[in-house]
């Protein structure tokens, strides 16, 4: 390989590594943002809810962030509370966004997690006696993570690589510091191809991560009957 390709890629890891960063801390921060929302929307439209209104608020909700792109979303977020005289940091838009978005993918994810639970179950801990929160803790709960798990994963993925956008509202993460440096030295494909190889090594973090969380989560699992 030529020397000097290699000087320069030396070059651009440390402004990538910042980039990297920036992209991993507001990507996690979003997924948590987003499980932590998608849980309570969850809970908040469950049929035995008390408010009938509030479930269909939710139903708009996901109905919304799913349905329309997150630059627009992120672009609302940006300039609305500007209109109202609240300037938001743009790192703050960004993660709020991304947050936001998660949260309503990661609701239909917990919700189809919840409705995989045979509900001779339930009944059945019902008939012994057991609470609701027991029901939750020693039956719902163990099920629901190990059946939604790979989704939440692909979903964490589905955050890194859409955070590419908050670029555009000038937060610096991996995508814009890779622009940075091909607007000063006019090399985009070994600049951007590097950017590549960046995001699909957080990206194999990811699953790593997920697979060593699925393997503990199925560690006291009953085997599956073939």
């Amino acid at each position: 390989m030529d020397t000097s390709l290699l000087s320069r890629l030396a070059g651009y890891a440390p402004v990538l590594g910042q980039g990297m960063l920036t992209t991993l801390w507001m990507s996690a921060l979003a997924i948590v943002l987003g499980f932590v929302g998608g849980a309570l929307l969850l809970g908040l439209s469950q049929p035995g809810g008390r408010v009938g209104v509030l479930r269909g608020a939710v139903a708009l909700y996901v109905s919304f962030f799913r349905g329309t792109p997150l630059l627009v979303q992120l672009l609302m977020l940006f300039y609305l509370p500007g209109a109202a005289g609240l300037d938001l940091p743009p790192a703050l838009a960004a993660l709020l966004a991304l947050g936001l978005n998660s949260a309503a993918f990661q609701c239909e994810i917990l919700r189809a997690g919840l409705a995989a639970i045979p509900p001779g179950q339930l009944e059945a801990a019902r008939v012994y006696g057991l609470s609701g929160r027991q029901v939750f803790r020693h039956i719902q709960l163990p099920q629901i993570a190990r059946t939604v798990w790979p989704a939440v994963v692909s979903e964490a993925i589905d955050v890194l690589k859409g955070s590419a956008i908050v670029s555009v509202i000038a937060v610096t993460d991996l995508a814009r510091t890779g622009r940075q440096i091909v607007a000063g030295n006019f090399r985009p494909l070994e600049v951007y191809v590097s950017v590549a190889l960046c995001y699909l090594l957080l990206s194999a973090l990811i699953v790593w991560g997920g697979r060593v969380v699925y393997r503990h989560l199925n560690a006291g699992a009953p085997a599956r009957q073939a």
